[in-house]
């Protein structure tokens, strides 16, 4: 028997719609599975565009990690954990980016600075960044980001470019094997 609403959809056609419109907006993560249904390539998982403002500095924002690399995230939840012991606010003021979202960051960079290898001081493209795999974090404010500096690499954080305080990168291996040299710029 079908159901018909006031403007002649069947209500069952209508709920048919809304829920296909709700799982095409929601992004997969590595944990969603679906029996006979690929999993969704890490690099083509989009990371929040914004978030709520940051609470000790309103310049910035304090995105939620969506999108992390499943151990950048639990490590990611650690640091903040030890951080908060200390009184110090880590707020993620980027994270994970899918390679879209990096591409228009890196082709923005390109507009502003004129040339890609200007751009690439500042911004990599997608097929070199980690914000793209899902192992790179922005922490602001700048206290914070300093904090992230002297105590992170025991839990697998390190900041990689010297031109970049606030871009901090995660792998099990900065752990034991210590954080490799700055780099002056992506």
């Amino acid at each position: 028997m079908t159901v018909r609403g006031r403007t002649g959809r069947t209500v069952l056609g209508g709920l048919l719609a809304l829920l296909l419109a709700a799982a095409v907006t929601m992004p997969l993560t590595a944990t969603d599975r679906v029996a006979g249904r690929a999993t969704a390539v890490v690099e083509d998982v989009p990371g929040p565009e914004s978030g709520p403002p940051c609470p000790v500095d309103r310049r910035y924002v304090d995105e939620r990690p969506d999108g992390l690399r499943e151990d950048a995230l639990a490590a990611w939840h650690r640091l903040r954990a030890e951080a908060a012991k200390k009184r110090v606010w880590l707020c993620l003021n980027d994270g994970k980016r899918s390679a879209a979202q990096q591409r228009r960051e890196f082709t923005d960079a390109v507009r502003r600075f004129g040339t890609r290898e200007l751009a690439r001081k500042y911004v990599l493209p997608p097929e070199r960044s980690m914000h793209v795999t899902g192992t790179a974090v922005d922490v602001q404010p700048h206290a914070a980001a300093a904090w992230v500096e002297r105590n992170g690499r025991a839990l697998g954080w390190c900041r990689r470019y010297e031109n970049e305080y606030w871009h901090f990168e995660h792998a099990a291996s900065h752990v034991a094997d210590g954080c490799p040299e700055l780099l002056p710029n992506p």
